[in-house]
């Protein structure tokens, strides 16, 4: 049975539900009674329309950026929104935000993750990890674009500040937390401004942005429809363990190698396991074979030992056996005598061998390549500081950042004085925090459900968090899922060469965005997907192949082109 107002008493409701939490919001707005980027100026979003808890958000400025640029770069004109969500506790500091709406919509939206401990608003303006620059960028392509501090501001040192950790609502928020807070207040404000909500969004993100991402689609995939996943620190917490324990061994007498060491190491083991893949090209794509059989200390460059005599620091030209040691920590996994949230005991070494730690080299992404790694200064205590020039291994500061603000709260604590295999009476803050930061869960059903996909992929010669952490991630998802189910909604990759967000021997150009439209909008499985290098060796391309497979030679061709290789596991 009907009733003959049942209609409009409906369409009314629903008008009301679009509204909630929207402060001068009504129905006629709802009905396609879109704001101007000037009316939404100072609009509120009332804590009831957040799903978790805060006391409300303001938009504090808006401002209408003229149309720039030409072809791939064009950026249509659009409304750039800065606001801030307002925290519980009073002592906490607020997440700060920014919200760009095209003025030609393609009703979509991007949210992006940051990077490091955040602190700065991840923009939402340029491109999606990796994404190359001859295909427009998410703002370019009409996706209202968003992103947010996470929830505190950043001191000079950038997003190796953690000293936000001592409070525990802005702990949370990075934690996880101002993901939510952001999506649902950017919600908000996209149906003010165009009268209607999103029909599709997604979230792009790299490192701890990474992590992010696949916190998104886990703890709330009803707000998702797909991720573009690179290098994720997705056990954040577990890798800041690792940390401590690298960061241990290079403070030992002279344990830190220099950059002209650093060059060794790196050229000593391309001429070993560069061929593995059945041809010298300067990449090492069979890494599990160049991980079996490549020993540092009885390695050779052009048949001279890479060890100096007796193990002795006899300067650049050889390697002293504490220099050794500090090469084969990174390599080696941290195992730990007792059992973290997640009933995890380890976290996975790096590849080490034809990784980039910062060697020399006149690279304009250099810079950025060293600052990822190992720095130019020695870890000590107090940890050196982070200057314009100079700075300790980027892990050495994260791990010294979280011994002091996040597990001991005490600026003063020696962090080297922390051993992540034997805390000692910090051991139960330490498991907290794993539970608090670390992406714990394996199953993605709910998110699957509902169609959603994801794109994934790490270099394999990341410096600064582990690809094998990543295979860690995605076979304990195949796991409790099962395989085909995984496959049937996800990919895995892995790239030779490439580093962590930038690398000057194969920086990675790939076009996830139009290959995870195409799967979530079309239901277009992804094709075969090739990669582009930018900087080792321009226009260089490679398969870009599902782990555990790599890129092996056909035995003819040229070596820099991808249709020259084939995947392989073997």
């Amino acid at each position: 049975m009907t009733h003959p107002h049942w209609p409009g008493v409906a369409a009314r409701l629903a008008c009301l539900i679009a509204c909630a939490g929207i402060a001068g919001c009504n129905d006629a707005e709802t009905e396609g009674q879109a704001k101007t980027c000037s009316e939404l100026n100072g609009m509120a979003v009332a804590a009831n329309a957040i799903g978790l808890a805060t006391t409300g958000a303001v938009v504090t400025s808006t401002q209408v950026v003229p149309a720039a640029g030409t072809g791939a770069a064009a950026i249509g004109e659009y409304c750039k929104v800065l606001g801030s969500i307002q925290p519980v506790d009073s002592t906490a500091p607020k997440i700060l935000f920014q919200l760009n709406l095209p003025a030609t919509w393609n009703s979509k939206a991007m949210m992006f993750g940051g990077g490091g401990y955040n602190g700065t608003i991840a923009t939402g303006v340029g491109n999606v990890p990796a994404g190359p620059a001859d295909q427009a960028v998410p703002l370019g392509r009409g996706y209202a674009t968003f992103g947010s501090d996470s929830g505190h501001q950043a001191n000079a040192t950038t997003s190796r500040d953690g000293s936000f950790g001592t409070n525990d609502e802005a702990l949370r928020n990075f934690s996880g937390d101002a993901l939510k807070k952001t999506h649902d207040v950017a919600k908000a404000l996209i149906r003010a401004r165009y009268g209607k909500a999103a029909q599709r969004t997604y979230f792009a993100g790299g490192s701890t942005g990474g992590r992010e991402a696949l916190i998104a689609v886990t703890n709330w995939p009803q707000d998702f429809d797909g991720a573009i996943v690179l290098y994720p620190a997705w056990n954040a917490a577990a890798l800041d363990l690792q940390f401590g324990r690298i960061t241990r061994q290079l403070a030992l007498p002279g344990a830190y190698p220099s950059r002209a060491k650093r060059k060794l190491v790196y050229d000593a083991s391309v001429q070993a396991c560069d061929a593995l893949d059945g041809v010298a090209d300067g990449l090492i794509a069979n890494m599990a074979a160049c991980n079996d059989s490549f020993n540092l200390a009885a390695a050779t460059l052009n048949g001279a030992p890479l060890r100096c005599r007796a193990g002795a620091d006899l300067g650049d030209s050889c390697l002293s056996d504490a220099q050794i040691a500090s090469f084969n920590t990174f390599n080696t996994p941290l195992t730990l005598p007792y059992t973290l949230a997640s009933g995890e005991t380890t976290y996975p070494g790096f590849n080490t061998w034809g990784t980039d730690f910062g060697n020399p080299g006149t690279s304009a992404l250099q810079p950025t390549v060293l600052t990822l790694s190992l720095g130019t200064e020695q870890p000590a205590n107090p940890m050196p500081p982070v200057t314009a020039t100079t700075s300790p291994p980027y892990g050495s500061t994260f791990w010294d950042q979280w011994v002091k603000y996040f597990v001991t709260r005490d600026a003063n604590f020696n962090s080297l004085s922390l051993d992540p295999q034997a805390p000692g009476p910090w051991q139960a803050r330490i498991v907290t925090l794993t539970g608090l930061q670390d992406v714990n869960k394996s199953d993605l059903s709910a998110f699957r459900a509902r169609g959603g996909k994801i794109l994934m992929a790490h270099g394999a010669h990341d410096a600064l968090v582990s690809n094998r952490a990543t295979q860690q991630y995605w076979s304990r998802l195949r796991s409790t899922m099962g395989a085909a189910t995984v496959d049937s909604f996800m990919r895995y990759y892995e790239i030779p060469g490439y580093g962590h967000a930038v690398s000057s021997v194969f920086n990675a150009s790939w076009d996830s965005l139009t290959a995870l439209e195409n799967w979530v909008e079309r239901n277009t499985v992804p094709p075969a997907q090739v990669v582009a290098d930018t900087a080792g060796v321009s226009g260089r391309t490679r398969p870009l192949c599902g782990y555990p497979a790599w890129p092996r030679y056909n035995g003819t061709g040229d070596v820099n082109l991808a249709a020259s290789f084939s995947c392989a596991t073997q």
